[in-house]
């Protein structure tokens, strides 16, 4: 009844159909991958806007101690070591050692007074020059 020469049927995948399955993610992939980068993008801009307010927090806190903003040769990094002439110092006002970067490495810029007039904290995006879409868009406080 049961052969000896009769071989058992293989059990597997056939090439066609794990060809079949390889076209499958890779559509899914080129469909897919760019909406979850996108969204990687969106977070990094979004990081830097919550980064901007919290140091736009810090310079009000500082404006309660010392009585002014820092002025443009002090900087933010008024907010970690105290300036030699601030009375009422009493920082540093955010966390860590030194003025955080935004979320691409790039320290962020501060003028006071801003070009419309009050306190402009900005960062240039992803390419780090002035302008630019998408990722490459400047982020700036609303002040």
């Amino acid at each position: 009844m049961n052969n000896p020469r009769k071989k058992k049927a293989q059990a597997g995948f056939t090439l066609i159909e794990l060809l079949v399955v390889l076209a499958i993610l890779t559509m899914l992939a080129g469909l897919v991958g760019p909406k979850v980068l996108n969204q990687l993008g969106g977070a990094k801009s979004k990081t830097t806007a919550v980064q901007i307010s919290d140091i736009d927090k810090a310079l009000e806190i500082y404006k309660l101690d010392v009585g002014r903003y820092p002025t443009n040769d002090e900087g933010l990094g008024a907010l970690m070591k105290r300036p030699g002439n601030a009375s009422g110092w009493a920082g540093p006002y955010l966390k860590g050692d030194d003025v955080p970067a935004d979320a691409w490495g790039h320290p962020f810029r501060y003028a006071n007074p801003g070009p419309n007039g009050g306190l402009e904290i900005l960062s240039l995006g992803a390419d780090g020059a002035p302008g630019g879409e998408g990722e490459n868009a400047d982020v700036r406080n609303t002040k």
